[in-house]
């Protein structure tokens, strides 16, 4: 488990943003600005980052995590990604009093082009139904319904910001992905149509997101 409760995830989320930088990351120094910005009632934050990657799309599963990134330094993803894990893991060594690694090594599939682009989108916002339908993967979706309200629920991912419910907007850069889906209704409707009419298993393999 890399998520035991919700301040784990809360601080995942957090971590997304503030790692996401080609400098240095003053922690204390952000959480007390987001924290006065709090009591001001603004929602969204803002920093002045060099950013090593777009975050495109976002998801948070108790012991994975899911992105959606596109590359805009030089080795932007492995560097951020080595920032992340060890920023994580030394909030989570020291809450839960262990050592070591925690997000061990990550796996990447290079986007070749816009239809894998949707493919992983959904793949990647469609993960969740894993805590509800445990072999959704090989057996299918058995109550679309149900499925498709615990996704626009689900708060752990960049799904809700992408179907205009504000959720962790300051996280993701959502205009191309959007562009391609076809904005919030043409998002909503693909994921929709996908879970109700889901693609056999090895669709997902031939695109090497299984």
């Amino acid at each position: 488990m890399i998520f035991k409760d919700e301040d784990d995830f809360y601080r995942g989320i957090f971590s997304l943003f503030e790692f996401n930088d080609t400098g240095s990351v003053l922690i204390r120094e952000r959480r007390r600005t987001r924290f006065r910005m709090k009591k001001k009632g603004m929602r969204e934050y803002s920093a002045n980052r060099d950013l090593l990657v777009e975050i495109l799309a976002i998801c948070f599963m108790p012991n994975h995590i899911h992105l959606l990134v596109r590359q805009i330094k030089e080795r932007g993803i492995v560097k951020f990604i080595q920032k992340l894990g060890t920023g994580y893991a030394g909030y989570f060594n020291r809450k839960y009093n262990r050592k070591g690694h925690l997000l061990g090594k990550f796996y990447a599939v290079h986007v070749k082009n816009e239809a894998q682009l949707m493919t992983v989108f959904v793949y990647t916002h469609c993960n969740p139904l894993s805590l509800i339908e445990s072999k959704w993967k090989e057996g299918g979706i058995k109550n679309p319904l149900k499925a498709i309200k615990f996704l626009e629920s689900y708060k752990w991912s960049s799904y809700l910001d992408y179907i205009g419910k504000k959720n962790f907007p300051s996280v993701t850069e959502r205009d191309f992905t959007l562009e391609v889906m076809g904005g919030e209704k043409g998002c909503r409707k693909f994921v929709k149509d996908w879970i109700k009419y889901k693609k056999e298993l090895k669709d997902w393999q031939e695109l090497g997101v299984e």
